[in-house]
């Protein structure tokens, strides 16, 4: 089989990562070994496959992306792996994914309504609205003004969201106005109501004669409180009424309209009426508005609270840089920064780009994005995120990555869309809430059909109580922010931790783990192995050496950098060769100029090739209880060499392997190192079922092996042979300094490279879920609870009905406690013992 070519590829139509994805499927679908990554803020795609220039164009243009340019270069065996991107877009298959900020929503009818409109827009795959932070999240090809068009046409307003620290610099504003003016209305109306009602234990005048004109003045002022700080409930009802909809507005309006409509009657016709006939709810009316409008206002100030996380890494981003050019620092806006600009970064600054040291020597505060609490030490040559704190030393850098498409605007992208997604639990919810307030209505109309007919006296008075109360309780607001609020706050959590969700699925899913199927390279061990043992069985050492430094320098495989660092220590000079290819799983094969077959890789390559080992087979098996992967060179179907290669295990792989049981999880080890490398290191981390030398598809078909058993399994990989397995799991979790595709596979990435990284997604995981439940609980409940009592059935016992005022009061307090249950999650700390016990990273040498 042919080698595989690098083909680079212009393509207009890249516009994201799901951009990228769409095209990934496409390439893998003819070539499934293929390695596609994309630059969206450059249109630049590159893929590394055994397809030619011409089918690979044809791929692009049959899945939609047609290619402009292209600078192909031959294959120098396996390609680099691209650099790491921690927040991968979510991708449905659709080229684009827009969000809207949503306004006007109140309930979990007004999300229905919102996102039924969205879902009709012809070219929208799905559609997702949080009411919680008040976005929606669109998938597909839809014009974004027809998107517009369709909220307002049923009566909310949408904005495009284009820049997130502004979209939530205006959220914020709006709130703390919206905030001043329902506080601001609640005084109003309990100004009016408050007296009212302690009057009515002092003096309650009849609705005759001189009386009648007092409550006509008191039913005026009502009226002001319902026409001004109570305005938007009727102004949305009736909107909602125009587009054939009803939501927790309708509910208030009915009730409060219907209590002031009844009073007014009353003062009219008071002659004609029955003495018990003749109650006033006034009072009621500007009660329930103040108390509702009281509850928005303390529910508005506790959401606030919910996206923490996220304003906190939009305050992570800097608004100037300080660049260097022709000689001269300029103080720049951070927009203005361009890939290749040096920066200068002075102690206790923050940086404002990605980008890769060229001088100075410094430690970076890295704990908001990777959750690691010690400073990291950087020097020249070393990686550095924007975001990032300096310490003590000055650093200059070249800018790699700019704008949106830095590590932090990529990890900030990917919680904002998390927590806008909704966990499958959610759906309950949402099936509930598109009935929820049309039963409401008709439990309403029966409850007043009942007691008008069959009802104790005065029957009209106690119709009207009982109708207003089920109207004014059944509000569906705690309902609507169940979920929603709980995830925003789980998914900012997780942030917090290193940890970035990809969606409230995965989530989900991951507090329901059986079993964790984990990688041994780069997962158990630090991924930066080194020879510790070179036996050459025959010929010249340094010869030797220089077919291993030609072998592995086209490679950026762990192993194949630890035994080019062997030769180049060695002094070796690297040999012509011709022919490279490289075996998945394997190694790799080459011919000299001179002809020489060769052959560097595991025991089942040069076994398959048909190569005797039988002369290193004592050495290979000490090397091997060891815990040293063998690597073995064979010329001209001769074993000519072997090489012991130990790669460190993490200083906190054991506790977190521990942590990781506690949590009732069964580990497995699925590696393609040998049998005995790998029992080694299971039994040093204490993993009991281990199987190794397996092949991408090998782990992926166990994987489908375990599912097919009824287990629900957690993969946790850092290269692109891993992505297989990660797609397949039930949750993926990628090491996030691993490779792109791998982490474009992963449900959750790990900002750290360290299992605890998934005992905490675990460990908040769960404390979503059960939050997220007791929410729901909590929200059913009550109006199981509430709307039996409203219609009266306690009155053949108590011989009272609920007031319409306690049932405001109640509707309020019920949100409030969803809103506080779930800001109880912010407080939540993963249980991790030995979190002081990572070492500090030395300074690069």
């Amino acid at each position: 089989m042919s080698a595989p070519i690098r083909h680079e590829r212009r393509v207009p139509g890249m516009s994201c990562q799901g951009c990228v994805a769409t095209m990934r499927r496409a390439i893998q679908a003819q070539d499934a070994e293929a390695e596609v990554t994309g630059t969206p803020g450059e249109q630049r795609l590159e893929a590394n496959t055994r397809l030619s220039g011409p089918e690979l164009d044809q791929i692009l243009n049959e899945a939609g992306y047609p290619p402009g340019q292209s600078t192909d270069d031959d294959a120098i065996g396996v390609a680099p792996e691209p650099e790491a991107t921690p927040a991968p877009e979510p991708d449905d298959g659709e080229a684009t994914i827009q969000r809207l900020s949503i306004t006007g929503m109140t309930c979990a009818g007004c999300v229905k309504s919102v996102q039924q409109a969205l879902e009709r827009v012809p070219g929208v795959a799905s559609a997702a609205v949080n009411l919680g932070n008040q976005t929606a999240q669109v998938r597909g090809s839809a014009d974004q003004q027809a998107l517009i068009d369709a909220v307002d046409a049923v009566g909310y307003g949408a904005e495009p969201i284009l820049d997130l620290r502004e979209a939530e610099r205006a959220r914020a504003e709006r709130d703390a106005v919206e905030y001043r003016r329902r506080m601001r209305g609640s005084v109003l109306s309990l100004s009016l109501a408050v007296p009212l009602m302690v009057s009515m234990f002092v003096y309650h005048p009849q609705p005759l004669g001189a009386g009648r004109w007092a409550w006509l003045v008191v039913g005026l002022l009502t009226l002001a409180v319902m026409a001004g700080p109570g305005r938007h409930f009727f102004r949305n009802a009736w909107k909602n009424l125009r587009h054939h909809q009803a939501n927790m507005d309708t509910l208030i309006a009915m009730g409060t309209g219907t209590a002031w409509l009844y009073s007014m009657a009353v003062l009219a016709f008071a002659e004609v009426l029955p003495e018990m006939a003749r109650g006033l709810y006034f009072e009621a009316s500007a009660m329930v508005i103040g108390l509702v409008l009281l509850g928005n206002a303390l529910e508005l100030k506790a959401k606030g609270r919910t996206s923490d996380a996220l304003r906190r890494l939009l305050d992570l981003q800097s608004r100037t840089a300080r660049v260097i050019r022709d000689g001269q620092e300029l103080e720049v806006e951070v927009d203005s920064v361009r890939e290749g600009d040096h920066l200068r970064v002075r102690p206790g600054e923050r940086l404002p780009v990605d980008g890769e040291v060229t001088e100075g020597e410094s430690h970076l505060d890295e704990s908001m994005l990777t959750g690691e609490p010690h400073p990291m030490a950087k020097a020249a040559g070393d990686e550095v995120s924007a975001g990032t704190v300096n310490g003590q030393g000055g650093l200059v850098y070249r800018a790699t990555r700019v704008g949106a498409d830095t590590r932090l605007g990529r990890i900030t992208e990917q919680v904002a869309r998390a927590q806008a997604s909704r966990p499958p639990i959610g759906r309950l919810a949402d099936t509930i809430s598109g009935i929820f307030v049309p039963a409401v209505m008709i439990i309403a109309v029966l409850t007043a059909l009942i007691w008008f007919n069959v009802g104790a006296e005065p029957r009209v008075l106690h119709m009207l109580v009982t109708a207003s109360t089920v109207l004014i309780i059944a509000c569906p607001c705690a309902l609507g922010l169940a979920t929603p609020i709980s995830t925003m706050v789980g998914v900012g959590k997780a942030a917090e931790h290193g940890v970035l969700v990809r969606s409230g699925e995965a989530l989900q899913t991951a507090s329901r783990l059986t079993t964790l199927v984990v990688d041994k390279t780069g997962t158990l061990t630090e991924g930066k192995p080194g020879v510790t043992e070179a036996e050459v069985l025959e010929g010249d050492e340094q010869t030797v050496l220089g077919l291993v430094a030609a072998l592995e320098r086209g490679s950026e495989h762990p192993l194949a950098a630890a035994l080019l660092a062997h030769a180049e220590q060695q002094d070796a000079e690297p040999a012509e060769i011709r022919d490279f290819t490289s075996v998945t799983g394997g190694g790799v094969r080459a011919n000299t100029t001179d002809g020489r077959t060769l052959l560097l890789g595991n025991a089942r390559l040069l076994k398959e090739a048909g190569i005797d080992l039988t002369r290193g087979e004592a050495r290979v098996e000490s090397l091997e209880g060891q815990a040293r992967t063998v690597v073995q060179l064979a010329i001209d179907g001769r074993l000519v060499a072997l090489f012991g290669v130990s790669d460190p295990l993490r200083a906190d792989a054991e506790a977190a392997v521990a942590r990781l049981r506690d949590e009732g999880l069964t580990l497995v080890m699925l590696t393609g190192d040998n049998e005995h490398t790998a029992r080694a290191i299971a039994d040093a981390v204490g993993i009991d079922e281990v199987r190794a030398g397996l092949l991408p598809e090998d782990k992926h078909a166990e994987i489908e092996r375990r599912q097919a058993n009824g287990e629900t399994v957690g993969m946790v990989g850092d290269g692109i042979n891993d992505a297989p397995a990660l797609a397949r799991a039930d949750v993926g979790f990628a090491i996030g300094q691993g490779t792109d595709v791998a982490i474009e596979s992963a449900g959750i990435t790990l900002m750290r490279d360290s299992l605890h990284g998934v005992a905490d997604a675990i460990a908040i995981s769960r404390a979503t879920l059960a939050n997220i439940k007791q929410n729901l609980v909590g929200a059913f409940g009550y109006n199981v609870l509430g709307i039996p009592l409203a219609a009266g059935a306690l009155y053949p016992l108590t011989g009272s009905l609920l007031s319409p005022v306690i049932a405001g009061a109640a509707m309020s307090a019920s949100s409030i406690t969803v809103v506080g249950n779930a800001s109880r999650l912010r407080g939540f700390r993963p249980d991790r013992e030995d979190r002081a016990s990572s070492p500090k990273e030395e300074p690069s040498t």
